[in-house]
C-alpha cells in the first residue's frame, strides 16, 4: 500500500502535474495497481498520482463498480447544467465541502494499455473525474470551495 500524502498546504498537491511520457513504463504499469489497492484500503471512490507523491498526470476513479485508470487524463467539455455535491478527499481526512460541479463531462484520456479513450461521463463518475483532474492541475476542494464562495458572493453584490 501506499502512503498518502495529506495537508491543505502540502506542496506537491498545489502543484500542476507532468504528463505521463509512456504509459507502459514499468514504473507507471507498477503504480496503477497499487493506487487500486490504496483507494479501496482508505475507503476512496478516487485517488490522483499527487495523493501519493507522485506529480504525474495519473488517477483511478472508481463508480459503479468498475474502475477507470486515467493517464494525462483531459476534460474537454463540461455540461451546462450543475450540481453541487459534498466532496470529500483522502488528503484531507475528515473535512468535508459543498461543491459545484458539471453533472456531465467528456474526458479524453488514455487507458492502462496506453489507448487512446474518450469518455462521456455522468452523475458520480464526472464528478470523481473532476475532483481528480483538479488534483492532477493543484487544485484541492479546499481551493475550489474558496473560489467558488467568492465567485458567488461576487454574483451576489
Amino acid at each position: 500500500m501506499l502512503t498518502l500524502v495529506t495537508g491543505a498546504t502540502t506542496k506537491i498537491l498545489l502543484k500542476k502535474t507532468e504528463r505521463v511520457k509512456d504509459p507502459l513504463a514499468k514504473e507507471i504499469q507498477a503504480l496503477l495497481p497499487e493506487m487500486v489497492e490504496t483507494m479501496h484500503k482508505e475507503k476512496g471512490i478516487g485517488l490522483a498520482a499527487p495523493q501519493i507523491g507522485k506529480s504525474l498526470r495519473l488517477a483511478v476513479a472508481e463508480a459503479d463498480d468498475r474502475v477507470i485508470f486515467l493517464i494525462n487524463p483531459d476534460i474537454t467539455s463540461y455540461s451546462q447544467e450543475k450540481i453541487v455535491f459534498e466532496e470529500g478527499c483522502l488528503s484531507l481526512p475528515g473535512e468535508f465541502f459543498p461543491i459545484i460541479r458539471s453533472i456531465a463531462i467528456t474526458v479524453r484520456y488514455q487507458n492502462e494499455k496506453g489507448l487512446p479513450k474518450k469518455i462521456r461521463a455522468t452523475g458520480l463518475l464526472a464528478i470523481i473525474i473532476q475532483h481528480e483532474v483538479d488534483h492532477l492541475d493543484g487544485i484541492i476542494i479546499v481551493n475550489r470551495y474558496r473560489k467558488q464562495q467568492k465567485k458567488n458572493k461576487a454574483l451576489k453584490l
